[in-house]
Order: C-alpha cells, then sequence, then structure tokens
C-alpha cells in the first residue's frame, strides 16, 4: 500500500530588494515543482525581499513590495494546486518578524515567524526581527486590504504551529533552528509531526555545507520523519556567498540533494517518499517517547484540497586643507587645559623632543602638521592661493606639489600598452575617457600623500613619519562622489561623518573664533574636484553639477534615507509634499531614482572607507553604523515603477489647467 507523497525543495539566486527578480524565480521554482508533479513547494529564508536587505528591513517599502510580491503570487495561475511555502518579513503588533507564509489556491493557510535568531559571526538578525517566543501560541494575523482582496480572509492564524492535513503534518523551521539545541524539530517530531521543512540562508564556509548535512541527517535518525532543506544561493548583495545545497531527507539518509556551486539560478528538487516509511521507523524506536501533548495544529479544509498528497504548513580647500584646522586646533588648545602634565607628555612623544614646551598654536603647528596643495594644470591659481594663505595663518609646514608629471608618466605607460591615449570630454573624449582622466588624478594624489607622510619628516632630518587625514564628507559619501581609492583613502578622516552644512557652519566658527579669515575665500568659492580642464583659466567644473543635485537636497534624502527609513518610494511620497513649492512630482521622482542610482551604484566605495568620527544620524558608514547591502540591482525596476505609477496617478487627477 503505502501513502506516496511529492514534495519539492530548491535553491534561489535571490537579490536583495530585486523584488522584480526575485518574484520571477520564484514562479519559475513553483512551476518546476508542479510539473515534477509536487504538491508542497518550499523556498529559502525571506526569498520575496531577499536576505541580505539589512538595514531596509527598517523601510516601509520593504514590507510595501513584499506584500505586493506576495499578492502576484497569490493570484498566479502558477502557484494553484500546490501548497506554496515562501519567505518575507511581515510586522504584526508593530513588531517586524521574519516568517514564512503557506498558501493554497488563493488563500492563506499560516504564518509562522522565526523563534529563533542567528545573531552571531555574519548575522545581525536580532537588529532587524524579534523571535517570537510565545511557545505553542497562535494569534489572528489582520492582513493587508490588498491581500485581503484576493484571499476573502480578514485574519489568518500567526505563531508557532504545524499544519495537519488527512494524510499527514507538516512542521516549519527556519535556518538557525536547525543548529539550536533546542531545535524545533525535537519537540515536533515527539509530537507525530512527520515532514520537517528548513528555509534557509545558510552562507558558504569550508567544511559548513557537511555540517548542516549531518545535522539534518542526525535530526531525522533520531524521531524520524522527512526533512525538507531549501537555501539561497549567489552573493545577495554583501559579504557572503549563499551555496545552495537544498536536499531531501528520510529516516537519516539524504535522497536527494542540489549542486553546492552551481550557476543555475532556479534549482529544484523534488523526490517522491513513503509517509508508511516514517511511520514504521518510528514504531519501535520512538514510540515510548512520543507524545501528542499541547501540539497546536492547523488543519486544511478538506473542499481546498483533492489530490494525492494534502498537506499544509506558512529586507569625499578639498585638498585637505579647509578640513583639518579642527584636529590642529584641538592639540595646539591642549596645553592650557586640564591634565596639561599629561598632554605636554604627548607631544614631547609625537615631536620626538623631551625638552619642547610649544609657546603658541602656529609654532606647535609647525612641528606636526604639514599640508600638500596638490595641483595640476586643470587647478585654478585662486585655489592654490587658498591654499597657501590658509597654510600660513594655521602655521602648517605646507608643500606646494604638481602633479602633472606623475600623471603623464602613467598615462604613457597606458598608452605604450594600448596604443592609445584618453582624452577629457571637452577635448573630444568619451565620457569612460573622461572619467578615467579624472580618476588617475585623484588617485595619484593618494599615492603621493603616502609617500611624503612616510619620507617628508626624514628629507628635513627629523624622526617619524606623517598619518595621511581624508576629506570626504559624508554628503558626499552618500552618492559615491569620490574616487574609491584616491584622497578619500587615507588614516583617518576628521571630516568623514559631518555634512557640507554643518562644515560650512563650523568655518564661519572658525573665521569668528580662530582668524583664519582664508576660509571666507573657501567658503564663496563652489566646492569643486578641479580634476577637468579649466576654461579660460577659471573653473567650469562643479560638485553640484556632477552630482546632479545640490548638497541641501543631499542632506534632506540622507536623512530620509536612514533616520526615516526611507525606500525610494516612500521617500518620493514625502517630498512631493516637502518640495512641493519648488518641484514637480516628475521633477521629484527624477531626483529621487537619481539619488538611488548612484547610491546603488557607488555603495561598494564604502566597504574602504576611511575611518572617521561619527558626527551625524545619516551617516552612511557600513562597516559600524549602516549596515546595507553593496552590491545592488542599480535599476530599482519594482520601485521606480510604483514612483511612475504615482506620478502618472496624481497628473490624472490634476490634470494641468
Amino acid at each position: 500500500m503505502g501513502r506516496k507523497v511529492t514534495v519539492a525543495t530548491c535553491s534561489l539566486n535571490q537579490w536583495a530588494l530585486d523584488f522584480e527578480g526575485n518574484l520571477e524565480r520564484i514562479l519559475k521554482s513553483i512551476e518546476i515543482a508542479r510539473a515534477n508533479g509536487a504538491k508542497y513547494r518550499l523556498g529559502p529564508e525571506l526569498e520575496i525581499c531577499g536576505y541580505g536587505c539589512a538595514d531596509h528591513f527598517y523601510e516601509s517599502d520593504t514590507l510595501l513590495h513584499s506584500f505586493q510580491a506576495l499578492r502576484k503570487l497569490l493570484e498566479s495561475p502558477i502557484t494553484q494546486d500546490i501548497i506554496c511555502d515562501v519567505g518575507m518579513p511581515i510586522m504584526h503588533h508593530n513588531v517586524r518578524y521574519n516568517c514564512r507564509v503557506l498558501f493554497l489556491n488563493k488563500k492563506i493557510l499560516l504564518i509562522r515567524p522565526k523563534m529563533l535568531m542567528a545573531n552571531h559571526g555574519n548575522y545581525r538578525e536580532l537588529r532587524w526581527f524579534s523571535p517570537w517566543n510565545q511557545l505553542r501560541q497562535v494569534e489572528e494575523y489582520f492582513l493587508p486590504r490588498m491581500i485581503q482582496e484576493v484571499t476573502g480572509q480578514d485574519t489568518v492564524p500567526f505563531g508557532d504551529c504545524v499544519l495537519s492535513t488527512k494524510d499527514t503534518c507538516i512542521g516549519t523551521e527556519i535556518c538557525a533552528e536547525l543548529w539550536s539545541p533546542r531545535s524545533p524539530h525535537i519537540s515536533m517530531g515527539l509530537d507525530g509531526v512527520e515532514i520537517f521543512t528548513n528555509s534557509s540562508a545558510s552562507h558558504h564556509e569550508l567544511r559548513k555545507a557537511d555540517q548542516r548535512v549531518n545535522l539534518i541527517k542526525s535530526a531525522t535518525t533520531k524521531s524520524g520523519g522527512i526533512y525538507l532543506y531549501a537555501n539561497q544561493r549567489g552573493c545577495d548583495g554583501d559579504r557572503v556567498y549563499y551555496d545552495g545545497c537544498a536536499l531531501v531527507a528520510i529516516n537519516g539518509d539524504i535522497v536527494a540533494q542540489g549542486a553546492q556551486f552551481s550557476l543555475n539560478d532556479v534549482e529544484v528538487i523534488t523526490a517522491t517518499l513513503d509517509l508508511e516509511d516514517v511511520r514504521n521507523y518510528r514504531g519501535e524506536l520512538c514510540q515510548p517517547h512520543m507524545s501528542r501533548a499541547g501540539l497546536l495544529a492547523v488543519g486544511l479544509p478538506e473542499e481546498k484540497w483533492t489530490g494525492g498528497f494534502s498537506v499544509a504548513s506558512e529586507r569625499r580647500c578639498r585638498q585637505l586643507l579647509h578640513c583639518l584646522h579642527c584636529p590642529l586646533y584641538v592639540c595646539a588648545a591642549l596645553p592650557g587645559c586640564r591634565g596639561r602634565h599629561q598632554v605636554l607628555e604627548d607631544v614631547h612623544r609625537v615631536v620626538g623632543d623631551d625638552s619642547y614646551r610649544p609657546q603658541h598654536p602656529r609654532e606647535l603647528c609647525s612641528r606636526i602638521f604639514t599640508t600638500c596643495y596638490m595641483g595640476s594644470e586643470n587647478s585654478s591659481e585662486a585655489t592654490c592661493s587658498r591654499a597657501k594663505d590658509l597654510a600660513n595663518q594655521i602655521g602648517s609646514t605646507h608643500m606646494n606639489i604638481n602633479i602633472d608629471m606623475a600623471v603623464k608618466g602613467i598615462l604613457s605607460i597606458f598608452s605604450v600598452v594600448t596604443g592609445k591615449w584618453p582624452q577629457f570630454r571637452t577635448n573630444g573624449g568619451s565620457h569612460r575617457e573622461n572619467l578615467a582622466m579624472q580618476n588617475v588624478q585623484a588617485r595619484v594624489r593618494m599615492v603621493l600623500a603616502y609617500l611624503f607622510a612616510q619620507l617628508s619628516l626624514w628629507a628635513r632630518g627629523k624622526p617619524g613619519g606623517l598619518l595621511v587625514l581624508g576629506s570626504a564628507n559624508v554628503d558626499e559619501s552618500l552618492t559615491g562622489y569620490f574616487t574609491k581609492y584616491d584622497c578619500s583613502s587615507a588614516d583617518i578622516n576628521p571630516i568623514g561623518g559631518i555634512s557640507k552644512t554643518d562644515l560650512k557652519s563650523f568655518l564661519l566658527y572658525c573665521v569668528e573664533q580662530f582668524q583664519l579669515t582664508a576660509l571666507r575665500g573657501i567658503l564663496a568659492a563652489p566646492p569643486t574636484a578641479e580634476l577637468e580642464p579649466l576654461t579660460d583659466g577659471q573653473v567650469s567644473q562643479t560638485d553640484e553639477a556632477d552630482m546632479g543635485m545640490t548638497y541641501s537636497e543631499l542632506s534632506v534624502i540622507g536623512r530620509l534615507r536612514k533616520i526615516s527609513k526611507c525606500g525610494p518610494f516612500s521617500m518620493f511620497c514625502k517630498l512631493i509634499h516637502m518640495w512641493k513649492d519648488a518641484l514637480s512630482p516628475t521633477e521629484v521622482a527624477q531626483k529621487v531614482k537619481h539619488f538611488f542610482r548612484m547610491y546603488s551604484v557607488n555603495r561598494h566605495k564604502m566597504t574602504t572607507i576611511t575611518p572617521s568620527y561619527h558626527a551625524v544620524s545619516y551617516s552612511p558608514d557600513d562597516n559600524r553604523f549602516d549596515l546595507r547591502p553593496f552590491l545592488y540591482n542599480t535599476r530599482w525596476t519594482w520601485q521606480f515603477r510604483c514612483i511612475d505609477n504615482q506620478v502618472s496617478q496624481m497628473e490624472a487627477n490634476n490634470p494641468k489647467q
């Protein structure tokens, strides 16, 4: 006789926030599972939005777009007549959970929140999610209207339970729960659950896949049962690689297993198994320990399902000068403050002279602070003069270095190898040539900065070396408006966490308090990288033109992105009201889209950003504060379409007179 069941599990190459692509891959896996006769399909953890959303999980957009994708899944004919088990974030009673949603024929059967979180090593789940700690308790979850319209349901079960049918019972584990000494499968097995599922986002480490297999084999060796394991595959936007290896096990044996390093975006593993094998295995081994006490089960309505197997179970003067007076005056003022004896000892150690006593800030500055103006044929005389005037006022040891020889030397090497010499755009070059010509200047400055930091004191017959200070501000970092490994690369960046607006205010303060009048010229000059040719001796390139938005606009966008937890769509919805007197909805949409394209294209630069003092709450520093992916699908297809639809709706409701 026997009771045969066909089940499917999969590995998917999901991307963080790639709702369009993620949906396509989920649907493809369900289609394959159905074609192979499966009545149940299991997918990876948080597969709808992608596991690696990190701080994007704070955004209401991530929740909204996940439900939009879920609606499309519910409506799709591909998902009919098969139980679909998908992962997404859900907020219940204002608490955010990592959940599984199980549905069949446009009805949600159960939402099962994760109970044991991964919060060590590469994982930070407790930063974004709360664990469901109400064991064997279920509450009613009120569905969003967009889902109610499809399912006809107002509420569905939410919590720790299993799904029971006429033929069998399924219980859910989510990733780290398998690794816990209190794994749910232990009690579920003793309660009679026959099929265990695990939706995972388990990254690759050497020998880790073998550990996973052994854990799954052990789970079903002890108490019998069928175990389905699904996993993420690929990068998903951060530093780890998810290695797939979806598998099916029964009674301690692996009966089907997917590839570990496949290049396929979708891989589905199916197996047909006999439930009687589970029951026979348990008969002698587990019978004395098994109990049905306290088990909560949600049943699958018989009229909703027909067929052989019926089961259910459910986010960088810009040359160093205008930004370095702060550490200088901190150091200079210290000998007069409390603890001056300790400070004096520090000064002796820094200058290498135990008899030295500074008499004036400018004197001390000349001993410990070196400034370099690294100009080129593209630099203006005005900027050079401002740098020299400021250096004179603060007392730094100042050098004027021309980098043209170094730049031409590097370009000569390129020309010898390729036979080509790139040109600036103004000289007929392409966009790629123009960008490369700017970047080579910026990176040469970094190399020279470190060379002079190491050897300039040696050249003057003095001991020691110098630290290199960086000069990228927080607003530039938001859009990646600096060259990777250029003068943004340094040992420490005094202004890395400060906005352009606050920097201007601080410079005005220095003018008034420290009489650094040279700063007035710097404040009056438009910010510019001075990496493109001059026009009639004047600067034609400005930062704001290059970035496509003003620093003031960037500050607003930065705060909305981080502090207000806005994704593209919700940011647009806020800005059409904040900027309604200055910009049309279409213009706001263009600004938002441009920002997010630039942000996502250049986010990888944050992985190498110079350490800086944390000064604003919208810093994009991903090393400790702004934990988000550094690899994105930069088209933002789903999110931008939502913005376009909103613009169209507004235009239709408010036609031009």
